[in-house]
């Protein structure tokens, strides 16, 4: 699902998936640049969404989890290196899942975080949907 998503073919992210964590990296590229010259903030916001999300299926053998709600905190800009989003579960319900994601630049100077909302829906995992 993941990497035959259309927009992946522009960005195009890795990942890796463990139990209630996930890790995202994109190449930081001129074409993600905004007019300041540096990543824009959407960008940001794929790679800390992605990583909650994959993150929070991780724990859903079932179903499909949705994003219901996401907090963002852009806190440096990047123009050059890798980002490498790092996700985690750190709350589930039985209806929803809350991961929190920091998104750094090179090993450790952290550029953004995040906090994801995920609603298990109703829509059954099979090898079209639900797998990396």
């Amino acid at each position: 699902m993941y990497r035959a998503a259309p927009c992946n073919a522009y960005y195009p992210p890795s990942v890796t998936v463990g139990e209630g964590t996930a890790e995202v990296v994109i190449s930081v590229k001129e074409e993600l640049f905004y007019a300041a010259g540096a990543v824009h903030g959407s960008v940001y916001f794929k790679a800390l969404d992605d990583a909650d999300f994959f993150a929070a299926n991780s724990l859903v053998e079932d179903v499909f989890v949705l994003t219901t709600s996401f907090n963002l905190y852009l806190t440096r800009p990047v123009s050059s290196g890798q980002m490498r989003t790092v996700g985690r579960v750190v709350n589930t319900t039985k209806s929803q899942i809350i991961a929190e994601s920091l998104l750094y630049v090179g090993e450790d100077r952290e550029i953004a975080r995040g906090t994801g909302t995920f609603l298990r829906r109703k829509i059954a995992l099979d090898e079209t949907i639900g797998y990396i």
